[in-house]
């Protein structure tokens, strides 16, 4: 067993090498299965865990060497945010923005914000996000503007799906420069004078991410905690697919999680149906044959996960066109099949377990509504036609943060 030491926003935390990170995430991804049932029915946010994933070093993981950190690639976080996701895909989830901005600040901060944010999150403080827009015509288009004050600025906007900000230290905002300019990352204070944060998230799943509203009114930005991000998609990059990564790990913990609570459920609850001919509900080839097709289907997932993160692994260390695409297909193959995986095993976990596992008291559904709001983060179809694309004439996928 690893040991994970407490620790709090001033903590320096601990730096974990490749095994350790992924056995810490087993035990605690473990321990927050035991109350995610109990979290989903009541709604309780998980303040107390995600404090945990911060002192265990995990919210650390992909610090540069060279700033103090483990400097962990891609795929042992891609497993860490699978195994805390086999645990609570919410608690997965909400850490998932505070990856994507370390990326953020290793690809295009200047070295000055690179040693202070790598500092606090060695520190164990948080980034959240507030990116989307909800009024905007699409996902891509932002509203949100920072105007010249003086030699800083001034930021207004609104924005939603802010999945991070509520447990967040630090918000990076999306944001044009001045009317229509270039967009840039805007690094506020939770606490910042005319920053509020709204835990107004209704939806069916993923219900305690607390992906609400960001509201910013004349916040103050020292020109220091402005850092570029048009310029990200000029060039090759893995700045998309890394994030993407991390959602196709959240959906194949959601897979795994569903079909162990209907193993668990078929071998100690179940009763075999008469034409089976059996004792034991877990016995009947029926219910073994559908076992099998979800297991096929959920390591087929994992399998697709784990090559996807050697795939951004290997671009990072040789970053050309041809190896950023090569990164984004193997990712859009894995969200395309994590996508899948975990819907369909939310569902057929009520065929193979029967009727006594739809009783509302078990909150078995949690699964599926899980995997059916996540899942909508960004459309499966539009991955399965990049693959076509590249399948049929060689297409390499477009630069942007979807693919």
């Amino acid at each position: 067993m690893v040991a994970i030491l407490s620790g709090g926003p001033n903590t320096q935390v601990p730096v974990l090498s490749d095994a350790d990170a992924v056995e810490v995430a087993r035990e605690l991804g473990a321990k927050f299965a035991a109350g995610a049932a109990e979290r989903d029915r009541q709604r309780i946010l998980p303040t107390s865990e995600v404090d945990q994933l911060s002192a265990a070093g995990l919210l650390a993981l992909t610090v540069p060497a060279d700033f103090g950190g483990a400097g962990l690639g891609a795929q042992t976080l891609a497993e860490v945010v699978r195994l805390v996701s086999v645990g609570d895909p919410n608690i997965a989830q909400i850490p998932l923005s505070h990856f994507v901005y370390i990326n953020a600040v290793r690809h295009r901060g200047s070295t000055a914000q690179q040693e202070f944010f790598f500092g606090e999150v060695l520190a164990g403080k948080r980034f959240g996000n507030a990116q989307s827009e909800i009024k905007s015509k699409n996902v891509r288009e932002h509203a949100t503007t920072l105007r010249p004050a003086g030699r800083d600025w001034t930021l207004d906007g609104e924005k939603g799906y802010a999945t991070g900000a509520l447990f967040a230290h630090w918000i990076p905002v999306l944001a044009h420069l001045d009317e229509g300019g270039p967009l840039h990352v805007a690094w506020v204070e939770r606490g910042a004078a005319g920053v509020t944060v709204a835990d107004d998230w209704d939806g069916l799943g993923q219900r305690t991410t607390a992906s609400g509203t960001v509201r910013l009114d004349a916040v103050h930005v020292p020109a220091e905690h402005v850092m570029p991000y048009h310029l990200t998609f000029e060039k090759p990059q893995t700045y998309g697919a890394f994030a993407q990564l991390l959602h196709a790990a959240i959906d194949a913990g959601i897979a795994r999680a569903a079909v162990a609570e209907a193993a668990a459920f078929v071998t100690t609850k179940s009763r075999p149906y008469p034409d089976a001919g059996v004792d034991r509900a877990a016995e009947d080839p029926l219910v073994v044959q559908a076992f099998g097709q979800l297991e096929l289907q959920v390591r087929a997932a994992e399998a697709l996960l784990a090559e996807a993160g050697r795939a951004v692994d290997r671009a990072d260390a040789d970053l050309t066109a041809e190896t950023a695409g090569a990164a984004s297909l193997a990712v859009a193959a894995a969200r395309a099949m994590t996508t899948s995986a975990s819907v369909d095993a939310g569902s057929r976990l009520f065929e193979v377990s029967g009727t006594r596992s739809a009783l509302a008291s078990l909150n078995l559904d949690r699964h599926w509504r899980n995997a059916r709001t996540h899942t909508l983060h960004d459309p499966a179809a539009w991955k399965v036609q990049h693959l076509g694309r590249y399948a049929i004439d060689g297409t390499l996928p477009p630069r942007h943060g979807q693919i």
